[in-house]
C-alpha cells in the first residue's frame, strides 16, 4: 500500500495513536498509518470536518462502528478503537500490509483461475462472518480488498455509505467503481447480503479479466449497464464463468448465498491447483446419480413383509454359493462312493430282471414242447 508523508494540516497524535504516514483519502476523510505505545500498527481514519458537524452522519457513523465491533473472522480488518464523541470522530482498524486487489491487477495483470478462486473463497467466508454480525458491506470492490501475506482482507465495512451518498462522489476510488454496485443499489432499493454477493462476483471477474465485467465509461453509462445489460465474461476461465454469472444475476433471489459461494470456490480452487479439468454437466449428473443411495427394496411392502424379507435375506446369506457346473460334475469323497453304490445297485437290478425273464421264457418253452401229441 502506497504511503505519503504527513501534510502540515494533518494531526500527529489521535487518541492513543501516533500518526506516521498517510495511507489515502476517501469520501469520509483521511486514512493514516499509526501505532500505539506497544508498537501495534493501525489504519486510522479521521472524519472530514464538514461531516463531523452533521448530527445525522454522527448517528449513522456510530451505528456502523457498533456493527463493525461485532464482526469476527480472519478475513476482515479488525476494529481496534474508535472515538465517536471527538470533535472529529475517528476509528482505527488493524493495519493490513499488502497491496489492494485493484493495485495488484493493475501492476501485475489478472489472476489465474486457481488464484481467483482461492481469493474468492476466503472473501466469501469473510462475508459469512460479516453477514452473521448483521452487517452488509455495501461497497465491496477491488480497492477494498487487501492482499496480505496471510490472505485477503476486507476493509471499509459500509461506513462510507453511512452518509447516504453515492460512491460516485468518492475521492480517490478506483476508476470504474460504479461497475461493482448491485442493481438494487443503483435503483436506490434496500441492500441485503445478496448485494455483497453481486459485488464480490464483479470483483472476482475483475481479478480474472483485469477489468470490470461491465467495461469502462462514465458513471451514468456504467450504472445503466449494471441494471440493464449482461456482464461481459469473455476471457474468464471456464471453471469460474458459470458461477460468477450466477453471482451477477440481476435479481437478488437468483444469486447464491455466501456460504454456497465459499464452498463452490473452494472446490474450484482445489481442482484448478491440481490441474483437474472442469467436469461437464453430464459428468456432474452422472456422479450425482452414482452417489445417490439405493431405494429400499421393501419400501412399499405390506405390514410384516419387512420381517419376512429380512429373514429370507438372512437365510440367503447363510447359503453356500453354488459351485460352477464343472465342479458339480466332479464329486469327490463320500459323494463319489454314493454314486458308485447307486451304479452297482442299478446293475444288480438289471441282472435280476434279465435272469427272471430268461427263466420265465424257458419254462414257457418247456411247457409248449410237452403238449398233447
Amino acid at each position: 500500500m502506497a504511503m505519503m508523508r504527513l501534510r502540515r494540516e494533518d494531526p500527529r497524535v489521535v487518541g492513543a495513536f501516533r500518526l506516521h504516514r498517510r495511507l489515502g483519502a476517501g469520501g469520509m476523510g483521511v486514512v493514516y498509518l499509526g501505532s500505539d505505545r506497544r508498537g501495534q500498527r493501525v489504519a486510522l481514519k479521521v472524519i472530514r470536518p464538514d461531516l463531523s458537524e452533521d448530527q445525522e452522519f454522527r448517528s449513522r457513523f456510530a451505528r456502523e462502528v457498533s456493527a463493525a465491533r461485532r464482526i469476527r473472522g480472519g478475513c476482515t480488518a479488525r476494529l481496534v478503537a474508535a472515538d465517536l464523541e471527538a470533535s472529529r470522530p475517528w476509528f482505527a482498524t488493524q493495519y493490513v500490509p499488502g497491496p489492494s486487489l485493484h493495485d495488484r491487477v493493475l501492476e501485475h495483470g489478472q489472476l489465474s483461475a486457481a488464484e481467483t478462486a482461492a481469493v474468492g473463497a476466503a472473501l466469501a467466508e469473510g462475508l459469512v462472518a460479516v453477514h452473521e454480525a448483521g452487517v452488509v458491506h455495501r461497497d465491496l470492490k477491488p480497492s477494498n480488498i487487501l492482499l496480505s501475506p496471510k490472505g485477503p482482507r476486507i476493509i471499509d465495512f459500509g461506513i462510507a455509505w453511512s452518509t447516504g451518498a453515492s460512491t460516485l462522489t468518492h475521492v480517490g476510488t478506483a476508476v470504474g467503481s460504479p461497475g461493482f454496485l448491485a442493481p438494487e443499489q443503483v435503483r436506490g432499493q434496500g441492500v441485503t447480503p445478496a448485494s455483497d454477493v453481486f459485488s464480490l462476483g464483479a470483483t472476482l471477474a475483475y481479478a480474472a479479466l483485469g477489468d470490470s465485467p461491465f467495461g469502462q465509461g462514465s458513471s451514468e453509462v456504467m450504472l445503466y449497464r449494471v441494471v440493464h445489460e449482461e456482464p461481459q465474461l469473455d476471457g474468464v476461465p471456464s471453471a469460474l464463468a458459470p458461477l460468477l454469472r450466477t453471482c451477477l444475476a440481476k435479481s437478488p433471489e437468483e444469486r447464491p448465498s455466501t456460504m454456497q459461494l465459499s464452498l463452490r470456490l473452494k472446490e474450484i480452487a482445489a481442482r484448478e491447483a491440481r490441474g483437474v479439468p472442469q467436469p461437464t454437466r453430464r459428468q456432474r449428473v452422472a456422479v450425482s446419480a452414482a452417489e445417490r443411495p439405493p431405494a429400499p427394496a421393501v419400501a412399499d411392502a405390506p405390514a410384516g413383509a419387512g420381517e419376512r424379507g429380512a429373514a429370507a435375506g438372512e437365510r440367503a446369506g447363510r447359503r453356500r454359493p453354488r459351485p460352477p457346473a464343472q465342479a458339480r460334475r466332479r464329486p469327490t469323497g463320500s459323494a463319489a462312493r454314493r454314486a458308485a453304490d447307486q451304479r452297482l445297485l442299478r446293475q444288480r437290478v438289471f441282472v435280476f430282471v434279465t435272469v427272471t425273464l430268461l427263466v420265465t421264457l424257458g419254462i414257457s418253452l418247456a411247457q409248449g414242447c410237452q403238449g398233447p401229441l
